[in-house]
């Protein structure tokens, strides 16, 4: 058989293990989440107005973990080892990447159930940040980013971690109503997958497709699931953590190597996959400073907040955000070829600026009301507010 040939039924019979994985484990996370009532209930910054389980996130790390080795294993006992890659720097890699995986998930799961401080979840994140870094995967080039492209390791190294912290941030943030954060990051996993598969990456490109396989299982009954009948739940922070996580190494992953035009368009193309959340993310940041707020301090000022206060559906906002999405991916491939990654970033931007600036205006014209959440109300679902609160009243 054609050695391509069977790179792709290893491809496709992952994908495929993963989707059975995701039929078999979300119907029991559900079973579990409703006989043990472990429902996400509804505050003040929460689109939701039943209690729903927040536990679909459990079956991500699992599922990928089975698909991505299984697959593995059949393949060195039928004798078709990996191939076109090194082979040691793949394990070596695969090794850092699950023991980073395993700490976000234990966190993730832990908040899901209990609560964690932003700060031990940031603490968290950096250290399986480091150990993307300490595997080899840390940014060698910016791609020409005002003007600058080889940089050196003491300066490539910091830059990663910001960035794995950042993308993995990004992803947990923006998981605000039915099928944002899942259906943005099936639209990076599938273009991503097919970036590795062009660059002949089989191994990296099953494991994006794995992890597409179990969060489409996922989207489907976060978005189509009735929550009056317990079919729907949310992914939770396990599962956003461990996605965001996945993301931001198969980007850094793409955008490894030494300067180059074939690199940087990859780094253009694959970071573009995350733009919409990542732009997302610096502009709320901002506009909690601006207004002498805390940045870690949730509001309601997400892009889908926003959507939603300028008066449009929640299926709706998804499609908008999604078409967005995929605008600026489409757009920066296009552009990525013909002029400099500090220019497309600046169209981003403007584009982006522009975006938000019309937002505004159906807001106030649709009378959409604050952005903000008082913190007497927040410090009923976070407990270090709660805690802040409680010390000033005694000072």
């Amino acid at each position: 058989m054609n050695p391509v040939t069977v790179k792709f039924l290893f491809m496709g019979s992952a994908l495929l293990s993963a989707v059975l994985l995701g039929i078999i484990l979300i119907p029991n996370i559900l079973f579990i989440s409703y006989k043990k009532k472990l429902f996400d209930e509804p505050d003040a910054r929460k689109v939701h107005k039943h209690p729903v389980p927040r536990l679909g996130g459990l079956s991500f790390f699992p599922a990928i973990l089975i698909a991505l080795f299984l697959n593995l294993g059949i393949r060195y006992a039928l004798g078709y080892p990996i191939e076109g890659v090194d082979e040691r720097q793949v394990w070596y890699e695969l090794l850092f990447l699950f023991s980073g995986l395993t700490m976000l998930y234990l966190a993730g799961e832990a908040d899901d159930l209990v609560g964690v401080g932003y700060r031990y979840k940031f603490l968290i994140q950096i250290i399986a940040a480091g150990l993307l870094v300490i595997s080899g995967n840390w940014l060698h080039t910016l791609g020409g980013f005002f003007g600058i492209y080889d940089i050196p390791a003491w300066a490539g190294i910091p830059i990663t971690i910001f960035i794995v912290v950042f993308i993995t941030n990004a992803i947990n943030l923006i998981d605000g109503i039915d099928g944002l954060a899942s259906g943005l990051c099936c639209i990076a996993l599938c273009v991503l997958a097919g970036m590795l598969v062009m660059e002949k990456e089989y191994i990296y490109a099953t494991m994006a497709l794995v992890t597409l396989g179990i969060v489409t299982v996922f989207w489907f009954y976060n978005v189509f699931g009735n929550e009056r009948k317990g079919h729907k739940l949310f992914m939770g922070d396990a599962g956003s953590l461990t996605l965001g996580y996945i993301l931001s190494y198969l980007v850094i992953h793409l955008s490894f190597g030494s300067s180059g035009r074939k690199d940087t368009m990859d780094m253009i193309v694959a970071f573009s996959t995350l733009l919409v959340p990542m732009l997302d993310v610096v502009r709320v940041s901002l506009h909690r400073i601006r207004k002498g707020r805390s940045p870690f301090l949730p509001d309601k000022n997400h892009i889908h907040h926003k959507l939603i206060r300028a008066g449009m559906k929640t299926k709706f906002v998804l499609i908008t955000i999604l078409i967005t999405d995929l605008f600026f991916i489409v757009m920066n491939t296009l552009l990525a070829d013909r002029i400099n990654l500090t220019f497309i970033l600046l169209i981003d931007v403007v584009l982006w600026t522009a975006f938000q600036l019309v937002i505004n205006r159906f807001i106030k014209k649709n009378g959409g009301g604050p952005s903000y959440i008082p913190l007497e109300e927040l410090a009923k679902t976070e407990p270090e507010i709660a805690k802040e609160l409680e010390k000033k009243k005694h000072s």
